[in-house]
């Protein structure tokens, strides 16, 4: 079985696509036999066009289009709505059964989040699944995707916190859009110290690699992600 993460963010937009490729692409570059998968994407009319398509094609994957996610809705709306709006409810069980098939052909998989951590899935009386409840089916840690500038102290704690109250363990945290001014620095300092979580990377603008040593690259590929 092979080894995964869990890719989540402080909100929408806040660059957990191109992180996840970045993740990819720096494993792929180290040798080593890494795939994707997205449970649910909203607002694409088709693979090729979605985050998903990006990942494969940016991190050079070659892996077959219909394997990279699970729920792929047209309607650019929260994926509980877009799912109602298109009739085409999200299943855990359909989930699992996909992630596992992806991790049948790799050693490593990065998975990624729709939105933010709270982020519904599926909200009908017979059933709700949230974002966290897919991130416990697979049992997988999470790397939080945060932006540097203002406002990500807020943003950065809140998520973590969420986390952590639904005993999901969070092995880092990557600073994206880093430009190295003086408040970017310090909310580095001031999130590892509330959070008490290492900030493991910092990417800049159309930055092409991840400055993460090859050994914790390895090891923040967990598969015992929920706390016990």
């Amino acid at each position: 079985m092979a080894k995964g993460i869990f890719v989540t963010a402080t909100g929408t937009d806040i660059g957990k696509t191109y992180i996840s490729a970045l993740l990819v692409k720096v494993m792929r570059k180290q040798g080593l036999n890494c795939g994707y998968y997205k449970a649910a994407l909203s607002g694409a009319n088709n693979i090729e066009e979605s985050d998903a398509g990006f990942v494969n094609e940016f991190a050079q994957i070659g892996q077959e289009k219909e394997t990279l996610l699970s729920y792929l809705f047209k309607t650019p709306v929260s994926p509980h709505l877009a799912s109602k709006i298109e009739s085409n409810p999200i299943s855990l069980k359909k989930v699992q059964a996909d992630y596992e098939m992806v991790c049948r052909h790799f050693d490593y998989v990065v998975t990624e989040g729709s939105g933010g951590i709270v982020c519904p899935l599926r909200w009908e009386p017979e059933e709700k699944v949230m974002l966290e409840d897919v991130i416990k089916t697979l049992s997988l840690s999470c790397l939080v995707v945060a932006g540097a500038g203002l406002g990500t102290i807020n943003a950065t704690v809140l998520t973590t916190e969420y986390l952590k109250h639904r005993q999901i363990r969070i092995l880092g945290i990557i600073m994206n859009n880093y430009t190295g001014s003086e408040i970017e620095l310090d909310n580095i300092k001031m999130i590892e110290a509330l959070t008490e979580i290492p900030v493991i990377a910092c990417v800049k603008d159309g930055d092409l690699n991840l400055n993460i040593p090859l050994d914790t690259l390895e090891t923040i590929f967990d598969d015992k992600g929920v706390l016990e």
